[in-house]
């Protein structure tokens, strides 16, 4: 008789309930498939002499598909436009039998701020098997606010308009301020400010503005001729030479404090050292020491800093700037001077403005040297030959002198300029 080990283990059979519960289990787990339908694609564009789709969601969850609570019936929608500004929306539902409604517009908001999103609402057709796409501006989402009837149910319009009612480049400009990089949004400030004339507020009454506007001729002529002759301010009537070239216009009066460089080198004595400066400035700090007067010794100091930071900032705009690579010019005189020269974004200068820049140093040598000047050593530091800067002094109103070799510009007064020379156009 065969008989099993007591010691093996028993053989285990399935139970048929279990085995009937994983199959429902497995049925249950497959998903039922989505109809797929074959449908035409058509985009409706806007179209000028019509209302584009227009939504409205309520954050305070009322339901405007169902009554509103008492039986008296759903609530109604009206859309109402700006009759001086078309592009103004104001969206209103009002539930029958409510003290309240709800009122959304396009140019406060969310609408306002969400002006760069796009949204698409889509219409399908089963039964024509058609499914159009209306896209829908960021400004036509209204977000419903509740308020009450005869309380000033509508808030006062903002001053501003939306994006849509600004210029292009007034959006390029508040696009810049969000989106762009510090130097870009400074740079879309700028051309914003030179753009004013655009804006018909600022057109208003300027006739009247104007009659009451006093025209100092004199003023007038002197700025024409400065512009044209492209030299530093001055006064062609002055009867002594430090009236000629106008300081008070060269060196503004909040540029004084930030000039004291070499007064304050000189307070260490024999310890000072002004390598790093231009030759012409070293070659008069001897000058400079043997000034009693305090006041004319800041004074003389600060004229022959400003002639530095000036040297060191048209070398900085030159090819070989290695000279001035690791000078640092205050800021209020960079900006001043980036804004007068014309410093374009390859920062390179026009030849026309390196020419007004060394029209200033020379004029303020002329200052630091008693209006009679050698030219050898400030030629040097502008590496360039002393014919043209000879040229230069006399179209400043220079006369040039010469001895015991050493060749001097002297300004005379009053002032008497070269007449200008016009280049004849190449036919």
């Amino acid at each position: 008789m065969d008989s099993e080990p007591e010691d093996a283990e028993p053989k285990l059979q399935p139970h048929p309930k279990k085995e009937k519960s994983k199959k429902n289990k497995k049925k249950n787990d497959i998903l039922p498939q989505p109809e797929q339908i074959e449908v035409t694609v058509e985009v409706v564009h806007e179209h000028p002499n019509k209302t584009p789709p227009v939504i409205g969601y309520f954050p305070s969850g009322f339901d405007p598909l169902k009554n509103y609570g008492d039986g008296s019936g759903p609530a109604s929608f009206q859309l109402y436009r700006h009759r001086n500004m078309p592009k103004r929306l104001q969206l209103v539902v009002r539930p029958e039998g409510s003290p309240g409604e709800f009122v959304g517009t396009s140019y406060s908001g969310e609408a306002a701020a969400g002006h760069r999103a796009m949204y698409a609402l889509g219409v399908l057709d089963k039964e024509a098997g058609s499914l159009k796409i209306v896209p829908i501006a960021g400004n036509k989402i209204f977000r419903m606010e509740p308020k009450v009837k005869g309380l000033e149910a509508a808030d006062p319009e903002p001053a501003t308009s939306t994006m849509e009612e600004l210029t292009p480049h007034q959006k390029l400009a508040q696009t810049t301020a969000i989106w762009g990089t510090k130097k870009e949004i400074e740079k879309a400030k700028k051309k914003l400010a030179l753009r004013q004339d655009d804006n018909p507020d600022s057109q208003k009454n300027l006739d009247v503005k104007m009659k009451n506007v006093v025209v100092n001729k004199k003023a007038l002529e002197s700025t024409e001729a400065h512009v044209s002759r492209n030299i530093p301010p001055y006064d062609a009537s002055a009867t002594t030479p430090q009236e000629a070239y106008l300081l008070d216009q060269i060196i503004l009066t909040g540029e004084w404090d930030y000039l004291v460089d070499i007064y304050n080198i000189l307070q260490k004595g024999e310890e000072a050292d002004f390598s790093a400066y231009p030759t012409f400035v070293c070659n008069r700090i001897g000058r400079v020491r043997k000034i009693k007067d305090e006041s004319e010794k800041k004074k003389l100091s600060c004229i022959l800093s400003y002639i530095n930071h000036l040297i060191k900032f048209k070398d900085q705009h030159s090819i070989d700037f290695s000279s001035a690579k690791g000078h640092k010019i205050p800021n209020i005189l960079r900006h001043k001077f980036t804004t007068m020269f014309a410093v374009s974004e390859s920062k390179r200068l026009p030849p026309e403005k390196i020419n007004l820049l060394i029209c200033y140093i020379l004029v303020l040598t002329l200052f630091s040297d008693d209006f009679r000047t050698s030219y050898t050593d400030i030629a040097k530091d502008l590496s360039m030959s002393v014919v043209p800067v000879r040229q230069l002094y006399e179209h400043l109103g220079c006369k040039i002198s010469r001895q015991k070799d050493v060749w001097y510009a002297t300004l005379p007064v009053p002032l008497k300029f070269p007449d200008l020379r016009q280049r004849k156009r190449k036919r």
